[in-house]
């Protein structure tokens, strides 16, 4: 792991906008890990469950940094593919 990334700047103190990935549970599919995005809270499925609703998230919205909830031990930067 290297220092934060210029990505985080954007980051906001936000808190999760869902307990669980909403899209998941519309979809009716299981859910591995979750992670939420730093810039607005929306809450997405990792990219081990079927869904991968959080990648999908990053790439409809361009918000580039998620963490693991709830544990909040990581950040994931999609820009520079790492873990923070």
């Amino acid at each position: 792991m290297t220092k934060e990334c210029e990505h985080f700047i954007q980051e906001n103190k936000v808190s999760q906008n869902t307990k669980n990935c909403e899209e998941c549970e519309k979809e009716h599919l299981p859910v591995v890990a979750l992670r939420m995005c730093l810039t607005c809270g929306h809450v997405g499925c990792c990219d081990s469950s079927i869904g991968k609703h959080a990648t999908k998230h990053f790439e409809e919205t361009g918000h580039p940094v998620m963490q693991a909830v709830p544990e909040k031990i990581w950040k994931w930067c999609y820009i520079h593919e790492e873990y923070y």
